[in-house]
Formats: structure tokens, sequence, C-alpha cells
């Protein structure tokens, strides 16, 4: 995929990220070297994000920026300088095995390899106490807020982000176990499972949770373990293929992967008005909308589902 930066790069607050870091290496007499990897980011996260998303899959490009942009190239990029150690500002501590032949992804989804050259001198200090210590030593970036969802975007919202690289493509929405025709969407890669979108009055949001759990890997065709399969002890109707599953013992996280497909052990309810509706080649035949009861604001009201997406909509 050729770099398309003039769609969402003038917004990137790459400059003011530049201003604060060499504010505080000034204050503290510390040399900065810029290292350009804004190709690297485009071709290694960027353009897998909006593959991933226009294949229906929620992918997790914060996990990719660690493994191929922080931690790979980036490396890769000053590894012909003299330095013995990286340092992140990452809250996490490295446990290194004591063999030397392990070299599996762990914590971040970096290989051993990696981890043995990196520092991460914030993993034993609560947040807090970092944000205190920032202001008594009167840091530039002290009261700055902290980094939240994709840093590339800037202002741009990320459903706008999606129309400009993918693109929209109208379908509908029917309820599964009726077959009710509820509202007309946009393309289904802006209602992937675990973005926090709002259709109407359903909310579709996924955050972290921690559950027991049985994995038993799977040998493939070339005798190696690629895969595994994971059983929880609850059913969490928010796991989305793309993302990704970390596995701790303790406190200690001891692995992760990419979900690539999940299931509960039951056909989910699609009855056959549903599927025959959307089979239907003109759409035009199923009619209006149905109306959709408000809760829990007011019960009585009764709101069209379509105009409920319209407004809605216009936030995107």
């Amino acid at each position: 995929m050729v770099p398309n930066f003039e769609n969402f790069w003038s917004e990137c607050p790459w400059e003011e990220d530049l201003k604060y870091a060499k504010a505080v290496c000034n204050q503290a007499d510390v040399p900065l070297e810029v290292v350009h990897l804004t190709n690297e980011y485009w071709n290694n996260v960027v353009s897998y994000l909006i593959e991933e998303y226009s294949s229906g899959r929620t992918p997790n490009p914060d996990v990719l920026c660690n493994t191929r942009i922080k931690f790979g190239a980036f490396l890769d990029a000053i590894g012909g300088m003299a330095f013995d150690y990286a340092a992140s500002g990452h809250y996490a501590n490295v446990i290194h095995p004591c063999t030397d032949w392990m070299d599996e992804p762990s914590v971040l989804e970096l290989s051993q390899g990696m981890l043995k050259r990196l520092l991460f001198p914030l993993g034993c200090i609560p947040k807090d106490e970092v944000r205190r210590l920032a202001t008594k030593f009167d840091l530039p970036n002290k009261d700055r807020k902290d980094s939240q969802g994709i840093c590339f975007l800037g202002k741009i919202g990320f459903s706008e982000f999606v129309a400009r690289h993918i693109g929209e493509r109208e379908g509908i929405i029917l309820e599964a176990e009726t077959g009710d025709f509820l509202g007309k969407h946009r393309g289904f890669w802006f209602y992937t499972i675990g973005q926090h979108q709002v259709y109407g009055y359903l909310e579709v949001r996924h955050g972290p949770r921690f559950y027991d759990c049985s994995l038993q890997m799977e040998v493939e065709g070339d005798g190696q373990d690629h895969s595994a399969v994971v059983r929880i002890s609850e059913d969490d109707q928010g796991l989305a293929a793309g993302q990704f599953a970390a596995f701790y013992e303790g406190i200690t996280c001891i692995g992760s992967g990419v979900i690539l497909e999940f299931w509960d052990g039951q056909s989910f309810p699609v009855c056959t008005k549903a599927v025959e509706i959307a089979r239907m080649e003109d759409k035009s035949k199923i009619g209006n909308p149905v109306k959709i009861k408000v809760k829990p604001d007011n019960p009585q009201e009764v709101c069209d589902s379509a105009e409920l997406a319209s407004k809605r909509n216009k936030k995107f």
C-alpha cells in the first residue's frame, strides 16, 4: 500500500510531541537525535490497521507500534550506534528467563532478544508518583495529558479516518432473533466488535477483563505449535478477532497472541426471516425501519430508528 499521508498526517500531533521532547532534553542537558520512521510506521502499523478493519476485524495498533516500531524499526535504525540499552516509558517490568534459548514473544509482544536491550524505569513507580516527580522537577511536560486512543489521528475522529481510507458502503441492520429492520449503516467496518460506537440506543464497547482459562496448543501441519485453543471461565460476547489476548500468572504477563476467531459453542440465533431479508438483492422492498422504544429515560417515548441513526452519524 502506498503511503497516503495527506489523508491524516497533517492532523498528527508529532510536532507538539517533538517540541516537548526537545524542551525536556534541553532542561536535562541531554542530546536529542530524531530518527524518522514515517514510512515504516505506515507500512507496519497504519496499513495493517486499514486492512484489518476492512476485513471486519478489530486490530490493536498500540501493540503493533511496540513490536514493529518502538522496539523494532527504531532499534534497527540505531543498531549502528554505540549503546547498551534503550529506555522506554512503559509501565512494565521485565523478568528474564534463566535460559537464553527462549525467543518466543512475551510481554508487549516482544521477543527475548528485544527485551534484553530494554529498560523500563517507570515500571516500579505508580503513575501518580510520576506526575508528582514531574512537577517537583518542573518538567516542561508536567501538565500534559496522558496519551489515549490512536496517537497519529490527532483531532481526526476514528470514523472519519476509516471513511477516508476504506470508504463507505451502505447496508442494513437487522435484529437476528426477529428479522426486524432496524435501520441502515455506512459500512460494517464502522461497527466491528469492541469499538465504542453508538447506533440508536445500542452501544458497542468492550474493555479489559480477566478470566480463569485453560490453554491447549494446536500442532500444525509442519509439526509446530502456531496457535492455541483458549477456554475462558465465563461467557464474553465482546471478544473480537484481531484483538490481543494476554495471559497472566498472578500479575506477571507470560505471553499473548492475536485472537483469530471466537465462539461460544452455540450458534447465534439468527431467524429464517433475517436470513431471507439479508439475501434480498433489492433492499428497497424491506420498507421502513421498525419503531424503537427509548429506555430507561422515558419508556413511553417512541423514536424512529432511522432518525436516531442519522443524528448519531453526524457525530462520527
